[in-house]
């Protein structure tokens, strides 16, 4: 596989060079390790997609196909790659997406695929978007390039640990890679190249909570097809890992995949973005969230490689990301209050407020039949151990009320 990988590497450099390999001063600081982070994000289309999508159009172009129209259903990263290596071989493609994709991420498309490339927008659903793509290609006898799940794509992807290699000082490998897993070709080209330098130990991998196929695979020994997926950590969110990465990682041990939480996610994001001036999609954040889950304890003195797998952050969705990273570092909270309604009730509950409490949200609906009326609050503050002060009001205050924070189905509905 090495020598294979190695020629992909070199071919590559025909596109664009390594992405650099860093060392953290911030990340490495605080866990007491070497913090070095492959930055993916900083492809010519922000992440290692394009790495697959080369490798296997490389391949297609040198066993004869030339005129053929090349074919990917995607909504993400995937496309942008795709897109941008039509361009740079001048092949023709097509790139299918749902319609309910971003105008933002249909621009940044078309705008790396230029002329070479046509979007068509097709269905709500990706499967259905994906549906109409294999019929468009068994229609053209076209190409179609897969996201993930083919051994063309896989050993593109493995440039990511042939450049690794050669980057890390002289004599120095890691004690640990921590590798980011959607449908799992990272992984597996990583994982592969690697095997014979670094322990089967000495990887983690990383899933977003709501999308862990890998982890549900390798406790069921065999490729498990997720019922529902939260596509929160849209790059990272798939509802089925490749068949032939499955196989490639089935050896390693479920608890080495660490599920990790959406809104733990988004602290990543906004740190990284507030102190290191890094922009992350939620998928690219996941190696460096894994730290956190891991700790210093375990991390000190240690060499450690994070795969920062992505930077396609659509700005639009910041509030919401500083959302879900207040909440989840437990400085904002909603709660349901019953409020009784009189005069100078307001005044006496806001009296209960400490100094670095503020309402962020406030929303009350009195009804003249009722002595009681209910408000939604939204409540945030500098310290998390501020609002164990403030529950404690609320109890000797008689006042009554619900903590709605983590109820997901209750927040989504009313946040």
């Amino acid at each position: 596989m090495k020598h294979a990988v190695d020629q992909a590497a070199d071919a590559l450099r025909t596109l664009f060079p390594a992405t650099p390999l860093q060392l953290n001063e911030h990340l490495s600081a605080r866990y007491g390790a070497r913090i070095y982070l492959k930055r993916e994000d900083l492809s010519p289309v922000r992440s290692y997609k394009i790495r697959g999508a080369f490798n296997f159009f490389r391949k297609v172009i040198a066993s004869g196909g030339t005129g053929k129209t090349f074919v990917c259903a995607s909504a993400g990263n995937h496309a942008q790659g795709f897109a941008f290596v039509c361009r740079h071989f001048g092949v023709p493609g097509v790139v299918f997406m749902p319609v309910t994709t971003p105008q933002q991420k249909i621009d940044k498309t078309q705008m790396f695929g230029g002329e070479f490339i046509t979007i068509k927008l097709i269905g709500d659903f990706f499967d259905q978007c994906y549906q109409a793509a294999r019929d468009h290609v068994e229609r053209i006898g076209g190409v179609m390039v897969p996201p993930f799940d083919h051994a063309d794509i896989i050993e593109g992807q493995a440039t990511v640990a042939a450049e690794i290699t050669e980057q890390l000082p002289e004599g120095i490998l890691p004690d640990l890679v921590i590798l980011p897993v959607g449908g799992g070709g990272l992984s597996a080209g990583v994982t592969g190249y690697l095997k014979d330098e670094i322990p089967t130990g000495d990887f983690l991998f990383c899933e977003p909570e709501g999308a862990p196929s890998l982890r549900r695979s390798l406790e069921a020994g065999a490729v498990v097809t997720l019922e529902q997926v939260d596509n929160f950590v849209d790059g990272a969110a798939v509802g089925r890992i490749g068949d032939l990465n499955f196989e490639a990682l089935r050896h390693f041990s479920p608890e080495q995949v660490l599920l990790l939480p959406e809104n733990a996610v988004c602290v990543t994001i906004t740190e990284m973005l507030n102190v290191e001036g890094v922009v992350l999609e939620p998928a690219g954040a996941l190696s460096i969230t894994a730290l956190e889950v891991v700790g210093r304890e375990w991390l000190e003195g240690k060499t450690v490689v994070a795969i920062v797998s992505g930077g396609n952050f659509d700005f639009e969705r910041l509030p919401d990301v500083k959302e879900r990273a207040m909440r989840h570092a437990g400085l904002k909270k909603y709660f349901i209050l019953r409020m009784a309604q009189r005069p100078g009730a307001l005044k006496d509950f806001l009296g209960l407020l400490g100094e670095e409490d503020d309402i962020a949200r406030f929303e009350y609906l009195k009804k003249s039949a009722r002595n009681f009326g209910s408000i939604l609050i939204g409540i945030e503050t500098r310290k998390p151990e501020n609002f164990s002060r403030l529950k404690a009001a609320f109890d000797k205050a008689g006042l009554r009320y619900q903590d709605i924070t983590d109820n997901e189905i209750l927040a989504n509905l009313v946040i």
